[in-house]
């Protein structure tokens, strides 16, 4: 549900942005104890109580910085973006295979914009950086989103649904319960938006399905849009912020939405969705043994 709240509320929610720890030090850029705020109720939220006026505009800069990425740097190849034009602005889920923690997301919301302005498989006019599109959101570890510094802070404020993920704790294999709020909270987005979901949980290519994300599907039934994402891996490091080869071709290609019906299993919707990204098992034998053959040539 959209709330209203003060300036005095989006002057704080601009504060903890901007504010960041260098060195052991807290470094605060803005400081607005001082100034005397107008009470007008005139500021709207998003469940997540995320103010859409300053998510908006953090997605607007973050598409001006991001996108001779996709436009000059390197290619993006875009397919399929007429499976979006008439999709409804709530309870879809977006499944994807992953590659870096945030070049893919960044695509795929420069990708959303550009289609809220109704152009097709193009990032090319930067015209939709003027209204960007705020009802968007994505699944991601609440590790790498509460990493220091401004970039994850600025990152997790477009959208982030941060869960605590039970296989996996900075970078190493554990085993824990299982983040009993993760639900809810994607539950929140998908009621309010579009959500990007990576189901394997990690950047390794041909990771197994995680079963939660079958289960999501399977209580909330939403539309869902597979997604198959390349390029990323090579063109950027692993969190996506750094070049590794520039001139890199970059494709996302999306499928046509489908529904899963009560017929489906929870093991079914994993095989499926596994199929659907491209992401069979099977499919890592050709993948190593391509690996191996670049390599050897090298």
């Amino acid at each position: 549900m959209m709330k209203f709240y003060t300036f005095g509320f989006l002057y704080n929610q601009i504060n903890q942005i901007l504010s960041f720890s260098v060195m052991g030090l807290n470094m605060k850029l803005l400081n607005f104890k001082k100034l005397k705020l107008p009470k007008l109720k005139l500021i709207r939220t998003d469940p997540f109580g995320n103010v859409i006026l300053l998510k908006r505009a953090l997605i607007g800069m973050l598409a001006v910085v991001t996108y001779s990425r996709f436009n000059i740097v390197n290619k993006l190849k875009i397919e399929g973006t007429e499976y979006l034009m008439d999709l409804p602005d709530k309870n879809v889920m977006f499944i994807s295979n992953h590659q870096t923690y945030y070049a893919d997301v960044m695509a795929l919301y420069h990708i959303f914009c550009s289609v809220k302005w109704r152009f097709r498989n193009t990032v090319r006019y930067p015209i939709y950086f003027l209204l960007p599109r705020a009802n968007s959101y994505y699944v991601a570890a609440e590790e790498t989103m509460k990493d220091s510094g401004l970039i994850p802070k600025i990152f997790s404020y477009t959208g982030a649904v941060t869960v605590r993920r039970s296989w996996r704790a900075k970078g190493q294999e554990v085993q824990r319960g299982a983040d009993r709020h993760a639900p809810e909270k994607i539950q929140k987005a998908l009621e309010y938006g579009w959500v990007v979901n990576f189901p394997q949980g990690t950047t390794k290519p041909y990771a197994p399905v995680r079963r939660g994300v079958a289960h999501l599907i399977k209580e909330y039934n939403p539309i869902v849009v597979p997604v198959v994402i390349n390029g990323f891996r090579r063109a950027f490091d692993k969190k996506g912020l750094k070049y590794k080869k520039r001139g890199t071709t970059l494709s996302v290609r999306f499928k046509p939405p489908i529904r899963f019906d009560d017929s489906y299993t929870l093991d079914q919707i994993q095989e499926e969705i596994a199929r659907l990204i491209e992401q069979e098992p099977e499919r890592s034998q050709i993948f190593h043994s391509s690996v191996s053959s670049t390599q050897a040539e090298a």
